[in-house]
Order: structure tokens, then sequence, then C-alpha cells
């Protein structure tokens, strides 16, 4: 009898601190976040002629069509670079962000009989997309050392930063994953504004343009896109052309953190009706 209620016994835990995480049954779950990525990356490819060469296919076409318009019959400023490496080094930082974010948006309604049927850690399911997209950027990567390679380009000390600014691209895309996929489990609308809303984004980013030709009246209202530090920081310290603006990375970072950390806070706080709804 005493073995019996010893299997069904109730533990009743205060909150884990501001933001209510278990740290430790975090831990004790990493191998599945691990798991869940490999997951996306399979589907990902799954039944595709080209498989992993998508990865690479996505922002080198973009690339081309960016420059034969905007750097070749627009004449878009490019910062005195080669405006096909200009657009390529902001294309692979915005391609892993915009897929991480579509990913993870859709990630709790796509894996509904996962999230009624087992328990995990909720967080896990948008951060899977976010971890798994950086093994494309890591393919798409390749295609930039060749271009750097060609146009003679030899990355500084600046470098180092590179695996920080990566970073804080993820934590961008859970963070907002986390706001945008607790919504689309009681709002559907979700699912059919977020592309619309990645498109948008895109522009409003210094992706195919320099942060430099916006006015300087409006100059503040760009520093609060966060993925303008990114995007700018990125594409100093691989390119090296000119100093990393660190006042703007630092901006950014802080914007960054503000976003995952209340994406974190809004999925703890929604979570518990995830499995009625969805």
């Amino acid at each position: 009898m005493t073995e019996h209620t010893s299997d069904f016994e109730l533990v009743i835990r205060p909150k884990y601190g501001l933001l209510d995480i278990n740290w430790k049954e975090l831990k004790e779950y990493h191998e599945l976040l691990f798991f869940l990525a490999l997951r996306e990356i399979k589907i990902r490819y799954k039944q595709t002629v080209m498989g992993a060469s998508w990865a690479v296919l996505q922002p080198l076409f973009t690339m081309i069509v960016f420059t034969l318009i905007f750097g070749g019959l627009a004449q878009m400023p490019s910062e005195g670079i080669p405006y096909a490496l200009f657009s390529y080094s902001g294309l692979l930082l915005w391609t892993y962000f915009q897929n991480a974010l579509s990913g993870a948006g859709n990630s709790l309604v796509g894996n509904a009989q996962l999230l009624s049927k087992v328990y995990m850690p909720r967080l896990f399911i948008p951060t899977a997309p976010c971890l798994a997209g950086i093994v494309d950027y890591g393919i798409a990567m390749t295609i930039l050392a060749v271009m750097m390679v060609y146009y003679q380009f030899v990355p500084t000390a600046a470098i180092l930063l590179l695996p920080v600014i990566v970073f804080l691209t993820l934590l961008l895309a859970a963070g907002t994953g986390y706001w945008l996929s607790s919504i689309c489990v009681k709002y559907r609308d979700v699912k059919f504004a977020l592309p619309f809303f990645v498109q948008l984004l895109m522009f409003v980013s210094p992706v195919i343009y320099p942060a430099s030709i916006v006015g300087g009246n409006l100059q503040w209202l760009l520093a609060l896109n966060p993925l303008t530090g990114l995007l700018n920081a990125h594409r100093a310290v691989l390119l090296g052309h000119v100093p990393v603006d660190y006042v703007g990375l630092a901006i950014s970072a802080a914007t960054t953190l503000a976003i995952f950390f209340s994406g974190v806070l809004y999925l703890r706080r929604t979570e518990k009706y995830f499995a009625d709804l969805v």
C-alpha cells in the first residue's frame, strides 16, 4: 500500500524566481531539445530533391535578384564594397532569423498532438526551430567564404564577435517566437499575419541597404529595431570594411534580451491552457 502511495506523490513547489523557470527540469530534458531540433532538420528536407542545398540556394538566389535590381538598376549604396557581398552578408543572418521566427511562431499549433499528450518543458517547442536554423546558417556561410576569397576580403579579429551576434539573433527569434506561438494557440490569425509581418520587417531592417541612407532624424527609429544593430555588426565583423558599432550592438542586445525574457514570461503564464485550446 505504501509503495502505491509513493507512485502518486504530489509535490507542490513555490515559483522558480521571477520568470518561474525550473532550470533543473530544463537540464534534465535537455536531450529532448536537441532531439526536437534534429527532427526539425529532418522534416524540413524530407522528400526534397535538393535536400540541404536549399539552405544555400535561398539566400544565393535572393542575393542575385537583389544585386540585379537594387545594386544594378537602383544603384543602391553598399558602404564601398561590392553590392553582391554586401547583400549576401545581410541576407545570411536575415534568412536565419526569418526561418527561425516562422518555424517558432507556428510551432505550438503545429505540434498539437505532442503538446496535448506528452509532458515536456513547453519552451522547447518554439526553441527547437531556432536551434535547427543554425545548421542552415553554417551551410550558407560557405558561399560567403567563397565570395570573400573572390573579392579578397579578409576578416579581422572582430570576427570573434560572430558567435555572440548569432546567439543574440537566436534569442531574438526565440523570444519573438514565444510571444507569437503563445498568442497563435488562442488566436490563429497569427498564422496568417506572420508571413506578412516578416516580409515588412525585412524592408525596415538594413538587409539590402546600409543604415546610413536613413535620414538623421529617423536614425533613432531604425535603432529601435533590434535587427539593425545585429545586421550591421554581423556585416562589420565578417567583412571588416567598417568598425563595429558597439553602441548600436549594445542597444540591440538590450532590446533582444527584453523581448526574450518577456517572451519566456508570457509563455509560462499562458501555457496552462495550451492543451485545451490547441
